[in-house]
């Protein structure tokens, strides 16, 4: 008989049988405690925000795996289902009590936000490490307890009926986790540039890659029809979004004429590993990856000619590392521009009240009364605000865009990610964020930002909210530049790079073409 069927089956044959010495029953109880404690603390050290590489979630899988047989079969016992996760997720959370970030927090599932924050966090941490754990300990006492002779057969219905179910459900647990390791080995690529008889074009690149910058290995893509085509480097917004697949699914046609470079900067995309110590997460240090990524890329490539594009949050970014290194680029270019994040959210607040008013729906009023106006300590506390911005303070019609109401959701299902980046690009944004977005609200580029020795470009949308489009105005009038120029895409609101891209694109082909 099987061992998963074994470990249900029945009855000790006698007491005695059933139970070792006690000198042995408490050696197996103390290795059943130790070993799962000394995998909760050494996950919290290395793995505080759970396993977030693809060698960490098989690693992970693997050693619960084997602690979970141990500990099963030391005690051989069904109690070890039960006890070794709890030990576990003890030690863990004890352990990486200093971490912070909406993932490892404590539990709120009262919002939207929090339950987003649990399943990308300690829901998937569950899958990789509980949930092996468990049926280890299946597998491990059903082997003891079968080797010590311990188990009779089923004889009354009932007791067969409880067999069958107990080997079902470990059946299905046993396949779900191949499953799940399965789909976690599967490698990100990203498909080459070929001709049109589907051989690779000369002269081209299709890298998914890692750059080193302060140390740091961030995740960088970079795809081109032809490497000496001038440069254009994308810093995504946020802070904590990842634009791989955006910009796969609806710029690829800037690579016939750019060599388009997309940075996931720390702790978002392929680059949330690169997270803690949360330290070293700073706007500073956001700029100056941008500035040594634009570095490396002008000491590989050749080139001084590189477009710096940077979309909301990224817009921040890219204007301050304009300002710092002007002789690093030909040109800035603000989509969705970001001036003071802190008089947005004002605004945005102000707007979202109005309109939870005027159309009478008592709890976002009820709710934005009760947090009052921001800034906020909390995550959770902009989700009103959030929510509600583009489907109902701001509408309008995303079907005739190419990237739809979902906006960047809608992009994650590309190869370029693995599963394991798809299933945490949620909570990495709010991770992120609840670090970065504190330290944005002394910016205000209309006094620290009057001159660019670049020129600039702002593309904006025709209905990006209020708080955004009027500020970015303000300061496009009073900022210096050798050139300065505004672009309006007429059916965009925040993401106009990919709600019109063909626009966008001819909007870069004729830039360059006027260098």
């Amino acid at each position: 008989m099987p061992p998963v069927a074994q470990i249900d089956s029945c009855h000790a044959r006698t007491p005695a049988a059933s139970a070792p010495p006690a000198g042995n029953r408490g050696l197996a109880v103390l290795i059943a405690v130790t070993m799962p404690v000394l995998f909760g603390v050494v996950s919290g050290i290395f793995t505080p925000r759970g396993p977030v590489t693809t060698g960490e979630a098989l690693t992970t899988m693997a050693l619960a795996l084997a602690i979970g047989v141990i500990a099963g079969a030391a005690v051989r016992s069904r109690w070890a289902i039960v006890f070794v996760p709890v030990v576990f997720i003890a030690a863990l959370e004890v352990t990486r009590m200093p971490i912070t970030g909406p993932t490892v927090d404590a539990v709120r599932l009262d919002t939207q936000l929090g339950w987003i924050a649990f399943v990308t966090g300690r829901g998937i941490h569950g899958l990789l490490a509980v949930a092996p754990l468990i049926l280890g300990a299946i597998f491990g006492a059903a082997y003891a307890r079968r080797h010590k002779r311990e188990l009779a057969a089923p004889r009354r219905f009932t007791q067969r009926i409880g067999l069958y179910s107990r080997r079902t459900l470990t059946a299905l647990l046993t396949l779900t986790l191949i499953a799940l390791a399965l789909g976690v080995a599967r490698p990100a690529g990203t498909d080459p540039i070929v001709d049109a008889d589907g051989t690779a074009l000369p002269g081209s690149i299709a890298e998914l890659t890692t750059v080193t910058l302060d140390g740091r290995e961030l995740g960088v893509m970079i795809r081109g029809h032809d490497v000496r085509n001038p440069i254009l480097m994308f810093v995504a917004g946020g802070p904590g979004g990842s634009e791989l697949g955006a910009m796969r699914r609806h710029l690829s046609a800037l690579e016939h004429d750019f060599t388009v470079v997309t940075l996931d900067q720390r702790g978002t995309g392929k680059s949330y590993a690169e997270l803690d110590p949360a330290s070293t997460l700073t706007f500073d240090r956001g700029v100056s990856d941008v500035i040594d990524l634009a570095s490396y890329l002008r000491e590989r490539f050749g080139t001084d000619s590189i477009y710096l594009v940077g979309q909301s949050y990224g817009s921040l970014v890219g204007v301050r590392a304009a300002q710092q290194r002007p002789d690093l680029f030909t040109a800035y270019i603000g989509v969705g521009q970001m001036v003071s994040p802190a008089e947005t959210d004002q605004i945005t607040y102000l707007d979202t009240l109005a309109w939870a008013r005027a159309s009478g729906n008592r709890e976002v009023i009820e709710e934005l009364t009760a947090i009052g106006p921001p800034p906020y300590e909390r995550m959770s506390d902009y989700e009103p605000v959030l929510t509600h911005e583009t489907p109902d303070v701001y509408p309008y019609d995303h079907s005739v865009n190419s990237e739809g109401a979902g906006q960047f959701s809608e992009n994650l299902f590309v190869r370029e990610y693995t599963l394991l980046e798809q299933i945490h690009a949620l909570g990495a944004f709010m991770d992120v964020a609840s670090i970065l977005y504190p330290q944005l609200q002394e910016i205000d580029l209309r006094v620290d930002a009057l001159k660019l020795d670049i020129p600039v470009y702002l593309m904006q949308g025709r209905f990006e909210a209020r708080g955004r489009a009027e500020l970015a105005e303000e300061w496009f009038d009073m900022v210096q530049a050798p050139h300065k120029e505004v672009l309006l895409f007429d059916t965009s609101g925040h993401r106009p790079l990919f709600e019109q891209p063909e626009v966008f694109h001819d909007a870069m082909v004729r830039i360059e073409g006027q260098r």
